[in-house]
């Protein structure tokens, strides 16, 4: 497959699960310990090597923007009091110039719908997809594991990333069929959105991370509205399924879906668990809060 260099980022969504926090916030700036949920997914992409990210915004969202720039008036007072760590850090998170897109999805009409208005950005070539509210935690993060899989496919080849859910929520998921194995990853033979548990074909569901061709841009062009009147992303890759491969890759790691309470939640402690500044006094906290 050739090299994945892009990656796209829906942000504009409105966040409506975590009213009143996000009237005025966008959802992705919500923090995991000390970072925004969006920079934890780009930390994600950097790593596994995109070049170009690609943030498809709304209405409310320049904030977003804004994380991503320079802010002359915090360096200054930080230069002036010797935070010299401080400088470092936010120099070292900074994308460098031109490789940080943003476009708009003018109304919110789905994932599907989003992922089609980067496509002048992403241009005829393969490209990755990650959502902001899910986060996977392992030293080699989701997407830099489904690029080493995508070196050992063909051409055209697509890859979503799944994980094993119980039974008995296969039915809030887009759940794929499991095929002949191809190094880590496997042939999807079908892949079918929130499923009767008796009707679904596995229990591997979608999470969050895709690596998709350019063709997808074409089926969603003419993709009409499904579930809940939107654009799915879903009923497009099962079109373009009738034509390129599709992977699964049940990576390493475990997700947090921070489009919920209790996901945000347990990755903040998750992640602070992980930090060696604070998960002492953390670990403390806890026990003496359960005791209570």
């Amino acid at each position: 497959m050739s090299r994945i260099r892009k990656a796209v980022f829906p942000v504009a969504g409105l966040g409506t699960r975590f009213l009143p926090a996000t009237k005025a916030m966008p959802k992705e700036m919500l923090p995991v310990v000390d970072r925004p949920l969006i920079q934890h997914v780009v930390d994600e992409a950097r790593q596994a090597g995109i070049e170009h990210l690609i943030f498809v915004t709304g209405r409310q969202k320049s904030v977003i923007e804004d994380h991503f720039d320079r802010q002359f008036e915090l360096e200054v007072t930080l230069k002036e009091r010797g935070k010299k760590a401080d400088l470092t850090l936010l120099s070292e998170e900074l994308p460098d110039a031109g490789t940080a897109s943003f476009t708009r999805q003018q109304s919110p009409l789905g994932l599907g719908h989003a992922v089609w208005c980067a496509r002048e950005l992403v241009g005829n070539e393969p490209f990755a997809v990650l959502l902001p509210d899910v986060l996977v935690q392992h030293p080699r993060g989701c997407l830099a594991q489904m690029i080493d899989a995508a070196e050992k496919l063909e051409d055209k080849a697509n890859i979503v990333a799944v994980e094993e859910v119980p039974a008995d929520r296969v039915h809030m998921y887009g759940v794929v069929g499991v095929g002949p194995s191809k190094g880590k990853a496997f042939t999807i033979t079908q892949m079918v959105e929130k499923p009767k548990a008796s009707e679904a074909p596995s229990n591997l569901s979608i999470t969050g991370r895709y690596i998709l061709q350019p063709e997808i841009f074409g089926v969603l062009s003419k993709q009409a509205a499904g579930a809940g009147g939107e654009i799915q992303l879903t009923d497009a890759m099962v079109q373009l399924a009738r034509t390129q491969p599709f992977y699964g890759l049940k990576f390493e790691g475990r997700s947090f879906d921070c489009g919920s309470k209790i996901g945000f939640l347990t990755a903040n402690i998750a992640y602070a668990l992980e930090r060696k500044d604070i998960a002492p006094v953390l670990r403390a906290e806890l026990t003496q809060l359960l005791k209570e």
